[in-house]
C-alpha cells in the first residue's frame, strides 16, 4: 500500500482518563503563579471539582482571576475581556467548560499579550491580518463531550444574526488538553445528545473529508466506534464506561477535524448558528443523517469512483457488524442507523427554531465556507436545500 504525502498540525500534550483533573494544579503551577480561569457560569464552579481544584492551587501558592462566559463567545466579549485585563501578567490561561468556554479562552489567551482586537484576525469579517502572537500558554479542560475544541487551533466566535466565524492559528492550540470523563457527570441528557452528535459528525466528516489521510482515518475509525457504542447508553443512563468512550470520541473528533477539515453538515451549521438560536450540536445532530444520504446519492450518481463511498460503506458494515455486507446495503444501513439516532435522541427539526423555506436561500448562500470545501463532493444549491427541507 502506498501513501500520499500528508502533514499533521500541532497538537496539545494530552492527559486522558478519569481523575486526570488532579494533574491540573501541577501543570498550571509549572508555568507560574498567576493564572486566568475561563469557565461557564455554573456547571464547573458549582460542582464538587471546583473547591478541590482551588484548594490544590492554593497549596502551590497560585493566584487566579475568573472570567465567566454564559453564551457563545462574541468578538465584543473577547475584546472587552482583553481590554479589562491589560496590564495583568498571567502565566497561563485555564479553560474549563464546553466549547464556548474553550473557544473564548483560546481567543483571549491569544490576545492578552498583543492586546489588539480579535476582529483584526477573524476570517471573512475584518482585515484578516496575520496573527503574530505571542499567545499566553493555554490549558484546556473540556467538561462536555462534543466539540473537541481542546485539540483544535480555532476559536469560533459569533454575532447572532450576522455571522459565526473563526479566529484560527497554530499558536492558539492549547499547550495541554486534560480530558477527564468524570466532568461529564453533570451533563443533562439533551446536552449529551447534542454534544455527542457533534462529536460523531466531526468524526464521520473527517473520515470522508477530501483532506483525510491514513493517520486521521485510523483515529476517526476508533472514535466512530467509541461513539457508536457509547452515545445512546450515555443518553439513556450515565455510566462510567460510556462517559469514558464519549470523552475519547470527542477528543479524537477535535484531533481529526484539525487535520482534515469537515463537510456539509458543518458547512450548514455555521449559517444556521449565526442566523438562528440553534445550538451547534443540535444543528449537526438533526442534519447528519440526511446530509450523509445526500452525499452518498450525489456520489453514486455523479462520481461513483469517489473514495468516500467505500468509506461510508465501511462504517455501515461496522455499524451492522457484517463484514460481507454489500457496499450499497452498508451505506443504506448507516443512513438508517443515523435516522434511528435522530428519533432516539429526540433531535428537534429545524422548524423548532422557526426556520422556513423562505430562509433557505440565505442559508445556502452562506454555507460554502471552509467546512464545505472539504466535503467529499461539491453539492449543488438544490442538493443543499434538499438537506434543509428534509429536516424542516
Amino acid at each position: 500500500m502506498s501513501f500520499a504525502a500528508f502533514a499533521i498540525a500541532r497538537l496539545p500534550q494530552i492527559r486522558f482518563g478519569c481523575g486526570s483533573l488532579s494533574n491540573l494544579p501541577d501543570i498550571a503551577a509549572s508555568y507560574g503563579k498567576r493564572l486566568l480561569l475561563i469557565t461557564g457560569a455554573r456547571s464547573f464552579l458549582g460542582s464538587a471539582h471546583a473547591p478541590r481544584l482551588f484548594a490544590a492551587l492554593r497549596q502551590r501558592d497560585c493566584r487566579w482571576e475568573i472570567v465567566k462566559i454564559v453564551t457563545e463567545p462574541a468578538p465584543t466579549f473577547i475584546d472587552a475581556t482583553v481590554s479589562a485585563l491589560q496590564g495583568e501578567a498571567f502565566d497561563a490561561v485555564i479553560a474549563i467548560g464546553g466549547g464556548s468556554a474553550l473557544d473564548a479562552a483560546k481567543a483571549i489567551a491569544g490576545l492578552l499579550k498583543p492586546g489588539n482586537s480579535v476582529l483584526d484576525h477573524l476570517e471573512g469579517v475584518g482585515p484578516e491580518l496575520p496573527y503574530g502572537g505571542p499567545s499566553t500558554p493555554l490549558i484546556a479542560v473540556p467538561s462536555t463531550a462534543g466539540t473537541g475544541s481542546e485539540a483544535t487551533r480555532n476559536a469560533v466566535l459569533s454575532i447572532h444574526g450576522q455571522f459565526k466565524k473563526s479566529f484560527r492559528d497554530e499558536q492558539l492550540v492549547a499547550e495541554w488538553a486534560i480530558v477527564d470523563p468524570d466532568l461529564l457527570v453533570s451533563c443533562p441528557p439533551q446536552l449529551i445528545a447534542a454534544d455527542g452528535m457533534d462529536a460523531f459528525t466531526q468524526l464521520l466528516e473527517s473520515f470522508v473529508s477530501t483532506g483525510s489521510n491514513p493517520m486521521t482515518d485510523a483515529l476517526a475509525r476508533s472514535g466512530i466506534m467509541a461513539a457508536r457504542d457509547a452515545l445512546l447508553p450515555l443518553y439513556a443512563e450515565q455510566s462510567a464506561p460510556a462517559r469514558e468512550k464519549m470523552a475519547y470520541a470527542s477528543l479524537l473528533s477535535g484531533i481529526c477535524l484539525a487535520q482534515t477539515g469537515l463537510g456539509a453538515v458543518h458547512g450548514l451549521a455555521s449559517p444556521l448558528g449565526a442566523f438562528f438560536p440553534i445550538p451547534h450540536g443540535a444543528a449537526c445532530g438533526t442534519l447528519v443523517a440526511t446530509a450523509t444520504a445526500v452525499n452518498i446519492a450525489a456520489m453514486e450518481r455523479r462520481d461513483p469512483e469517489n473514495p468516500a463511498l467505500p468509506k461510508y460503506a465501511e462504517i455501515g458494515r461496522r455499524f451492522a457488524m457484517q463484514k460481507g455486507m454489500k457496499a450499497q446495503d452498508a451505506r443504506s444501513f448507516l443512513v438508517t442507523s443515523l435516522r434511528q439516532w435522530e428519533q432516539t435522541l429526540a433531535l428537534p427539526r429545524l422548524s423548532n427554531w422557526r426556520i422556513t423555506r423562505a430562509d433557505f436561500p440565505r442559508i445556502v448562500a452562506n454555507c460554502r465556507g471552509s467546512s464545505m470545501k472539504t466535503n467529499p463532493i461539491v453539492l449543488t444549491d438544490d442538493e443543499i436545500a434538499q438537506i434543509l427541507a428534509a429536516r424542516l
